[in-house]
């Protein structure tokens, strides 16, 4: 077994829409709509400024996926990312790929000379929280709101 972890290719973004519907499946905000995941990640593949998405995967199977979405932050005049989904296959958890795909995330903003990365997740979500924690995320006094259109 040799996982990679890399950019993703077209061929492999409907098995991450896949892995998206999972995701979303146990997010609190969300329901799985998996045209409407496909939809978004076809979007950020065509256009490198709107962010990039990194897989795990063995072979021609996709363990695991990440989202960087780039935006601009006016607090700190520099270009900034949020960290948008972050996803591993069932039983694929516990094995390091979450951690190396945040690791790989993380070393991606930095050679694109962002000066911070934001997520959300779920505040139960403990695994997550922790995994976050131990890699230096911080917990922001900030309260995330939503105007759905």
């Amino acid at each position: 077994m040799t996982i990679l972890i890399e950019p993703v290719s077209e061929p492999f973004l409907p098995q991450c829409a896949d892995l998206l519907g999972l995701l979303f499946a146990q997010e609190a905000d969300f329901e799985p709509d998996p045209a409407a995941q496909l939809r978004g990640l076809r979007r950020i593949f065509a256009d490198p400024a709107q962010g990039q998405l990194l897989l795990a995967r063995d072979g021609d199977e996709v363990l695991g996926m990440v989202s960087m979405l780039w935006s601009t932050s006016t607090a700190l005049g520099a270009p900034v990312a949020w960290l948008e989904d972050l996803v591993v296959a069932p039983g694929r958890r516990g094995q390091g790929l979450g951690r190396a795909l945040v690791t790989a995330a993380v070393e991606l903003c930095r050679e694109r000379g962002l000066g911070r990365i934001t997520l959300l997740t779920d505040s139960d979500n403990d695994r997550a929280l922790a995994l976050y924690a131990s890699m230096g995320f911080r917990p922001s006094p900030m309260v995330p709101m939503r105007l759905l259109l």
